[in-house]
């Protein structure tokens, strides 16, 4: 038994090594909602925070996470000079995969046999009980015009899936959030972002 569980952990560890070789295509639901007709002159941004981010540690990080595809996008940071402030939010929920086997954990029990030679009576024991995490994640950018105090930009992107790291999740949810921006297509669309060494 514990031979088999070694070799079963061994064969989880190289698909993951080779996942993270070969990347993975990270499929997002997107909406986005634009006042804006062109990429603004200049396209400078300050993080804002609301009350609750102020005191919470994880907001810088978060930042830093979409900081890049803010960039990519072609906006620009200059906390001395911006002409918009950007409003950045994530949210991680774990929960057991939809692909979860339902008959996992089976197995515990006795019984009794009775043979031509005697009576005998086995106990089994349950396999322990294998997680399938999956998270439900959601990101979302709201874009602000000093100027006016007004919303000018704001969107979305959801996605669930079994990634465990919001390292490399987020950013790539980020992308996708911010593509066509600053003139998106109406309604939900669906974007893909390839994630890990065949990324661009």
């Amino acid at each position: 038994m514990g031979r088999m569980l070694r070799v079963f952990s061994m064969l989880l560890a190289a698909v993951a090594l080779s996942g993270c070789a070969t990347g993975f295509l990270l499929d997002n639901q997107v909406q986005s909602f634009s006042h804006l007709t062109a990429l603004p002159s200049p396209a400078t941004y300050r993080f804002e925070r609301i009350p609750s981010q102020q005191a919470d540690p994880a907001q810088s990080a978060l930042e830093a996470l979409a900081d890049p595809a803010l960039h990519r996008a072609g906006l620009r940071r200059d906390d001395a000079a911006p002409r918009y402030s950007v409003q950045v939010s994530a949210r991680t929920l774990r929960m057991l995969s939809p692909y979860a086997d339902p008959w996992d954990g089976w197995g515990g029990g006795w019984g009794m046999g009775l043979g031509g030679r005697g009576v005998s009576i086995g106990f089994g024991m349950p396999f322990g009980r294998m997680e399938s995490p999956w998270f439900q994640r959601e990101v979302r950018v709201l874009m602000r015009e000093l100027a006016t105090n007004q919303v000018v930009y704001e969107t979305s992107a959801t996605n669930s899936g079994p990634w465990l790291d919001n390292r490399v999740v987020l950013p790539a949810m980020f992308d996708a959030a911010m593509q066509g921006f600053p003139t998106p297509p109406p309604g939900p669309r669906r974007i893909d972002i390839q994630v890990g060494a065949n990324s661009p």
